[in-house]
Formats: C-alpha cells, sequence, structure tokens
C-alpha cells in the first residue's frame, strides 16, 4: 500500500515540475514583425525602391527545436499581375534546443534587378498558425 501512495506523490510532483517547467519556459511566440532596410530590422520601413531587397524582421522568443515560422509573399497591386497573387513562400525551422532572437526573411528584387511598382505584403506563421501580415510598397 505505501508504495501505492509513493508512486502517486511520485508521479504528481513530476506532473507538477513539469507543468511548472513550461510555464517558466513559455509557449514560443513572434512579436514585433516588420518590414525593414536589414536584416536585423534596425531601419524599419514599409517604403522601397525598385532596387532594394526587401527584409521581414521578427522577434521569436521561447522558441523551441522543430518551430517553424513561415512566410507567405504576396503581389497585392501590382501592375500586369492578378490581385493577391502567391510569390513565393520561405520556411525556418528552430534548430536549437531553446531559441531567443531575431528571425528574418529577404527577399532581393524578382525581376531582371527590379521589384515591379505596387503594393504586396507578407504573412507571417508560427507552427502555421498566422501571427502578423505586414505591408509594403514599391515605388
Amino acid at each position: 500500500m505505501k508504495s501505492k501512495k509513493l508512486s502517486i506523490l511520485l508521479a504528481a510532483l513530476a506532473l507538477v515540475i513539469s507543468t511548472l517547467a513550461c510555464a517558466i519556459g513559455g509557449e514560443p511566440a513572434l512579436d514585433n514583425v516588420r518590414t525593414a532596410k536589414d536584416q536585423d530590422g534596425n531601419q524599419s520601413t514599409s517604403v522601397f525602391a525598385t532596387t532594394e531587397t526587401v527584409y521581414v524582421v521578427s522577434d521569436l522568443s521561447n522558441g523551441v527545436l522543430g518551430n517553424v515560422v513561415t512566410s507567405k509573399w504576396y503581389a497585392v497591386d501590382v501592375a500586369d499581375t492578378e490581385p493577391n497573387l502567391l510569390i513565393d513562400t520561405a520556411e525556418i525551422v528552430v534548430e536549437d534546443e531553446t531559441f531567443d532572437g531575431v528571425i528574418y526573411f529577404f527577399f532581393p528584387p524578382p525581376l531582371d534587378g527590379q521589384w515591379p511598382l505596387g503594393t504586396y505584403k507578407v504573412e507571417v506563421l508560427l507552427n502555421n498558425v498566422l501571427i502578423s501580415t505586414v505591408n509594403f510598397t514599391v515605388q
């Protein structure tokens, strides 16, 4: 009888410890999603020249091995292109046990070294959940 009580007590203790460990680390989160002219996101902007590389930068906290951050790039209103045309998708898979830091995607000028004039958007997802949509203009 004592061994059953001890087993139950140890199982309950393990459950409490694992719950606290998850609470301390927290769920993975993406914050401060923005377009920028640099991979660090220090030159935040939503307006780009036709020859500039566009960066989409965000801060990942509590990332763990296997988390997937996805970007979906759309041409929203661009001449000679259907509205909301998906132009590219990219993924970053967290390869560290834990990760806190900047995650970025970039897209250089796609056509002959120049972006077509117009408006674009990028959807950013964490583990297939839409976190943010950022818009930018090429002029």
